[in-house]
């Protein structure tokens, strides 16, 4: 048995897109209660991974994270909330959007069990040590968890986004 191929760099470029997608509006990331700046950033990676966007609330200290943390060439499409994120929420399941938490709850589905996106679904993501605030999950429409065997009690923020983003793609 032979050794795989492994793509050269001219070999992705060729396959690959060659700019930057706009906003599809489809797929939405949202870690509304950030913590740590590095995250974003990674976000911002794997919404180019799969066309999706990143929504973020404006602070003082987000563009700065996001543009340390983006390590891609090109400007992300990135959906700024000003004022409050659980009225910007709200807006997004009255405008028919599904709204999805990433959260331990009695009520999640395992990863494995989330299909693709039919429509246009927001992934809320929480704090990276207290999660979802009720506020937050009082507006989602379903929570997905993450299934662990170690002994740790969650994964990073950006992983855990990551995770469901590539799901809700349909690239898993």
């Amino acid at each position: 048995m032979s050794a795989p191929r492994v793509r050269s760099r001219p070999d992705l470029r060729r396959q690959r897109r060659q700019r930057a997608h706009g906003c599809w509006n489809h797929l939405i990331v949202a870690p509304l209660w950030p913590k740590h700046g590095v995250n974003l950033g990674t976000m911002l990676r794997t919404c180019d991974a799969v066309g999706a966007c990143l929504a973020v609330p404006r602070r003082p200290w987000v563009p700065d994270a996001l543009a340390q943390g983006n390590t891609l060439r090109r400007r992300q499409c990135v959906h700024w909330i000003d004022g409050r994120v659980d009225t910007w929420l709200d807006r997004q399941r009255a405008g028919g959007s599904a709204v999805i938490g990433v959260e331990l709850t009695d009520e999640s589905i395992r990863l494995a069990d989330l299909p693709a996106a039919r429509r246009r679904t927001v992934i809320v993501l929480g704090h990276e040590s207290d999660g979802i605030p009720p506020e937050g999950l009082e507006r989602v429409d379903l929570t997905v968890e993450i299934p662990m065997v170690g002994t740790g009690h969650s994964l990073n923020v950006a992983v855990a986004g990551s995770l469901v983003l590539y799901k809700l793609a349909g690239l898993s």
